[in-house]
């Protein structure tokens, strides 16, 4: 049986919380060894364990795994979490890809520069509720089940809660009108 796997990151959520959230789910244990100096990171680079120079970082199953998306999608495939068949895969990256773009463009108000933040909140507020949060409404009302594909947990309902909480740390009201979310 192979160890635990360890995770590389700093203490923080960005990155890596989804993919904390997504082993949890599964219910497998594992290690975190945070990046607490540039020093430490400037390690990781100098000994060639960054593929592209940047984490999250996942050893498992005797795995350097890097990118996102990729580790996501290695967890879920071991677990059982994407999907049943390449369609229902498709459903969960394509729901994956929005939940992205949403989380993206939220974490974009961090850099936005002063003079433009009021009107850059307003087109997200606006794009968030309109765009995103009434497009997985629709989904969860179209087939009426408690998940968004395969009425199973999978990968892209572990991301969609992770991403809701951000909306609701964001502007809470934004939910109040998605039930179902």
């Amino acid at each position: 049986m192979a160890g635990k796997p360890v995770l590389h990151y700093w203490d923080a959520r960005g990155r890596m919380e989804c993919i904390r959230w997504l082993l949890a789910a599964a219910g497998v244990e594992f290690e975190e060894k945070f990046i607490e100096t540039p020093a430490d990171m400037e390690k990781l680079i100098k000994d060639g364990r960054l593929m592209f120079q940047q984490v999250p970082m996942v050893e498992i199953d005797g795995m350097t795994l890097v990118q996102t998306r990729a580790i996501l999608n290695y967890i879920a495939t071991k677990y059982d979490l994407y999907g049943k068949d390449a369609k229902e895969r498709a459903l969960i990256d394509m729901y994956t890809e929005g939940i992205v773009d949403l989380s993206e463009m939220i974490k974009q108000l961090v850099i936005c520069p002063p003079d433009q933040r009021e009107a850059k909140i307003s087109l997200v507020k606006d794009k968030t509720k309109n765009r995103y949060l009434s497009a997985f409404e629709k989904v969860l009302k179209s087939h009426g089940q408690d998940y968004l594909v395969g009425n199973r947990l999978t990968r892209v309902d572990i991301h969609l809660l992770e991403v809701l909480l951000y909306v609701e740390e964001f502007d809470s009201s934004l939910l109040d009108p998605f039930p179902l979310l």
